[in-house]
């Protein structure tokens, strides 16, 4: 009986500890954010304010990669920064949740301009978080150019000089402006051709990166990159000879915003996170360290001059495109121009 008793006695602690380590075990939100595109010391002051929650943070190196790990993952994630034609996918897909308004009253800091897009016309799915325009990054003890166009990237003299974006709709959107054509081209031939001068670009191409780009260029490794405007400002920051140009002949502007996936767990604390996200100190932060874009009118109006500065001037914004979401079709035709073009790198 003492023998039974005390087995007895040992479940039930051993009860009360799991139970009591269950109720202290903290909820996660799930992350999945671009790379190098927050000040991290964010996510530990929001654990601070939320300490009944810790943040998984995960980071991913274009759209394609994102989307496809959403749909068809088993995880749940919680936040998203998709671009403005992802974001207009998973709406029309029905990814998305409809947000709670009400958990975001910081919503109303961020500016008229930024919002009713195209992607999101009605306000419903998604946030502004950062937004910028495409150019080309460049040492000027390398490159002395009076104009920049696009062409510029494919000019015979830059052999083995230049850095490319690994990322499908960039790489030829570069090739689409080049030929004169829309970014949102959805013509065959046009699409053809422009997947024809990617391959006719390659003596030029040092290689297809990501953000090992910016790394290489504050070394002074490569001449020239294709680069989205806050980075090329970190790496001037960082590298007295680098310079950027948005080409003469038009570029891509994006708008990266933060969504919440359709099966999070955890929506209104999803919610809440990007309600964080714009408050003024916490926004100033993030533009400050990763030198994007914000659409927070107070924020963009407390950054110093030099930063200001940095910010397209509307002449720019007046030739810029906007990405779009092309249907499955078409997408389907990127898809397999893309895929043949790697295959022959």
């Amino acid at each position: 009986m003492k023998k039974t008793a005390l087995v007895m006695a040992l479940i039930l602690c051993l009860g009360m500890f799991a139970g009591c380590s269950a109720k202290n075990e903290k909820k996660v939100l799930r992350v999945y954010n671009w790379g190098e595109f927050i000040d991290e010391s964010v996510l530990a002051d929001f654990e601070k304010q939320y300490p009944e929650y810790r943040v998984q943070y995960e980071v991913y190196t274009d759209n394609e990669i994102m989307y496809t790990k959403i749909k068809n993952s088993t995880t749940n994630y919680d936040v998203l920064f998709p671009s403005d034609y992802m974001i207009q996918r998973m709406i029309q897909e029905d990814m998305l949740a409809p947000l709670n308004f009400d958990n975001i009253p910081n919503y109303s800091k961020i500016g008229d301009s930024f919002k009713n897009m195209d992607f999101d016309p009605e306000n419903k799915y998604s946030v502004p978080y950062m937004w910028g325009v495409l150019g080309i990054l460049y040492d000027t003890t390398k490159v002395q150019e009076e104009h920049f166009t696009w062409n510029t990237m494919f000019d015979s003299k830059y052999k083995d000089s230049i850095l490319m974006k690994k990322d499908m709709r960039d790489a030829l959107g570069v090739s689409l402006k080049s030929l004169g054509y829309s970014l949102n081209s959805t013509d065959e031939a046009e699409l053809s051709a422009a997947k024809d001068k990617l391959v006719a670009q390659m003596p030029n191409v040092l290689g297809y990166t990501n953000d090992e780009a910016m790394d290489k260029m504050i070394a002074g490794e490569a001449p020239m990159a294709l680069q989205y405007a806050g980075d090329a400002f970190y790496c001037m920051s960082e590298n007295e000879d680098l310079a950027f140009a948005v080409p003469e002949d038009g570029t891509n502007l994006f708008f990266d915003s933060m969504v919440i996936p359709k099966n999070s767990k955890n929506k209104e604390m999803a919610e809440k996170f990007i309600n964080f996200m714009c408050e003024k100190e916490i926004a100033k932060r993030n533009a400050e360290e990763i030198g994007y874009f914000t659409p927070i009118t107070e924020v963009m109006d407390a950054l110093d001059e030099e930063t200001r500065a940095f910010y397209p001037k509307q002449e720019i914004l007046d030739k810029a495109e906007v990405y779009k979401y092309l249907g499955e079709e078409v997408t389907g035709k990127y898809e397999k121009i893309w895929s043949e073009f790697q295959a022959s790198l």
